[in-house]
């Protein structure tokens, strides 16, 4: 059985932004190892909109960012949405019955499914299918924005932290 995580970077008051919390080398090279190792991503609309951008070479990239290109494209992702009419090579989209999807990843890969955007975390967390949450804590305030919790969340119990880079730390909790 598959473990479901929700993992994301996050500023000290709580947001998420990608373009205000760009990861240097070593968080790069650990976001790679995450996703190469993954049994497969469910993405929420917003989410999956973001990462698109590696479904295709772009010449500025280095050779580190080929590198996690390539793990992304290769792993098999789901993609709930309502308003998407398709999605890219290696996606599956789920416009309906969301928890019996999950729920049937969850039985039938093994390893770590990794589920990305705030609201569809609210979603799938209120159906009490998320095993875990890794907060990835970045040193910076911004203020405002999509906060990593969309909502209340049911109480959470502490059981690591680990410095990720010079100054990222991941937090992780399970459901208490």
């Amino acid at each position: 059985m598959a473990k479901l995580i929700f993992r994301m970077n996050q500023s000290l008051d709580g947001y998420v932004d990608h373009l205000a919390m760009p990861s240097r080398p070593t968080l790069f090279r650990h976001w790679t190892e995450q996703v190469r190792d993954l049994a497969g991503s469910v993405y929420g609309r917003g989410m999956y909109e973001v990462m698109r951008y590696w479904d295709e070479d772009r010449p500025e990239w280095s050779a580190e960012g080929h590198e996690f290109a390539a793990a992304w494209r290769n792993q098999p992702k789901w993609v709930v949405s309502r308003s998407l009419k398709s999605v890219g090579p290696n996606a599956t989209l789920v416009q309906d019955d969301v928890e019996a999807v999950i729920r049937g990843l969850k039985a039938d890969l093994a390893g770590e499914i990794s589920l990305s955007g705030p609201n569809l975390a609210r979603s799938v967390t209120d159906l009490g299918l998320i095993d875990e949450y890794q907060l990835y804590f970045h040193p910076v305030v911004l203020g405002h924005g999509k906060p990593f919790f969309a909502g209340p969340r049911p109480p959470l119990r502490f059981v690591a932290s680990d410095l990720i880079d010079d100054d990222v730390i991941r937090l992780t909790y399970v459901p208490a």
